[in-house]
């Protein structure tokens, strides 16, 4: 196979390849839904589709937060960024262990793992942006 290198049909394949992945994951979630209906939630969670369906989310995800980044138009300071969003996602997770803990049959154990679990969920993808940002900043520089 040769490396297309005509822009237009590069921009081409890459829109069919959007289109595939757009099918893809239609049928994905349709297979989902069907299992939810039939099986419930937890009949939904054990098709191993599921895990396929969240990884690629995840990964896509990940993947156009480097070009949202490369698309930003002001260079913002990497710091006040994941201080900022350090300090929203903290307070976020605190609410909702706080109102986990009160909720009725959950402990204030349960709330302190549920608000940990958000925490550590959210400070990966805000490393990450600190780590584009910041990388970004240094290639403009040198």
């Amino acid at each position: 196979m040769q490396k297309i290198k005509d822009e237009r049909l590069l921009l081409k394949n890459l829109q069919n390849l959007r289109i595939a992945y757009i099918l893809q994951t239609l049928g994905i979630i349709g297979i989902l839904g069907y299992d939810l209906i039939t099986k419930g939630i937890d009949g939904m969670r054990e098709n191993p589709l599921w895990f396929v369906f969240i990884l690629t989310t995840v990964v896509s995800t990940f993947l156009s937060m480097n070009i949202s980044v490369e698309y930003e138009s002001q260079k913002r300071s990497p710091k006040k960024g994941f201080l900022i969003s350090l300090v929203v996602l903290t307070l976020i997770s605190t609410i909702i262990g706080i109102l986990t803990s009160l909720s009725e049959g959950f402990t204030a154990i349960n709330g302190v793992l549920i608000a940990g679990i958000i925490f550590i969920c959210g400070i990966v993808p805000i490393s990450y942006l600190y780590y584009l940002r910041k990388k970004r900043i240094d290639d403009h520089t040198d």
